[in-house]
């Protein structure tokens, strides 16, 4: 499986090997003019799969619908990464909008400074340099990592494909600090996958994700590369994750993840989970 090869190389190797993939169709849309001027190079995108700007407006509709996301809200993306939700909203984010992302990835945390930051000076990203064995072969503990941001800061806040590459302490601990730097009532988007009857025999029967590796309330994909895939039990996402630092779910999407296959096209692979501060 491509998949499982390409965890086994280093994470610096992987970026090279993506970049190496991608080449052709990332030279032919720069000569013939074809990428949108905030869309980097779909060899330079390490996270997150489909049609980038798709993607990105996607969730910006689910943060005004669900979220109740105004232009002049202060929002938090945590796991930038190369600016997939940060290009929609310098189009919809007004000057006393504010938006704050920081990622792991400095190539990525780089290119967002060089391209979106310089035309949108509210847009700031900050690079992290936590351990993630997925992303990054050494770096800080993230289970002791302040976000660097005061109490009470932010209306919004998005959590996309970040949980679903942290293991349990990690998560934890990020959702004590995302309790912290909230506003009461601040909504935002989390992404997950979720364990429950109806996924665990769907990832039976379908050729969808396989998480072979249990350890009791979360499980891996791969055991040696502990972050490459990491489902969470709803029980434990609705009573530790959530609840104990002052966040309710009020919405969710289930993904197709567990099916192996797109329903249709406005599907999500990962679970969403809408969720406000308590």
């Amino acid at each position: 499986m491509l998949r499982n090869i390409y965890y086994t190389l280093p994470p610096s190797l992987r970026y090279w090997a993506r970049r190496l993939y991608y080449l052709p169709l990332d030279s032919y849309q720069g000569w013939t003019g074809q990428r949108h001027p905030l869309q980097p190079p779909k060899g330079l995108i390490y996270t997150g799969d489909g049609d980038y700007l798709k993607e990105s407006n996607k969730r910006l509709k689910q943060l005004q619908v669900h979220c109740q996301l105004q232009p002049d809200s202060s929002i938090l993306d945590v796991g930038s990464g190369i600016g997939r939700m940060a290009v929609p909203l310098t189009e919809y984010l007004n000057r006393e909008g504010s938006y704050e992302g920081f990622d792991v990835v400095k190539m990525g945390v780089d290119w967002c400074q060089k391209n979106i930051t310089i035309l949108y000076p509210n847009f700031r990203f900050q690079y992290i340099p936590l351990m993630n064995d997925l992303y990054r072969s050494k770096g800080e503990d993230p289970t002791t990592f302040q976000f660097p941001y005061p109490d009470n800061t932010f209306d919004s806040c998005i959590i996309n494909s970040v949980f679903t590459h942290m293991v349990a302490e990690e998560v934890e601990h990020y959702m004590n600090e995302l309790g912290r730097v909230l506003k009461k009532g601040a909504k935002g988007i989390i992404t997950f996958f979720i364990l429950h009857e109806e996924s665990k025999s769907n990832m039976e029967k379908h050729d969808g994700f396989k998480f072979d590796y249990d350890f009791g309330h979360y499980r891996l994909m791969d055991e040696k590369v502990q972050s490459a895939n990491v489902a969470f039990e709803e029980s434990y996402l609705l009573k530790n994750l959530l609840a104990q630092h002052e966040l309710k779910e009020i919405h969710r999407i289930d993904g197709y993840w567990s099916i192996g296959k797109k329903r249709h096209e406005n599907d999500d692979f990962q679970d969403v989970v809408f969720i406000e501060k308590i």
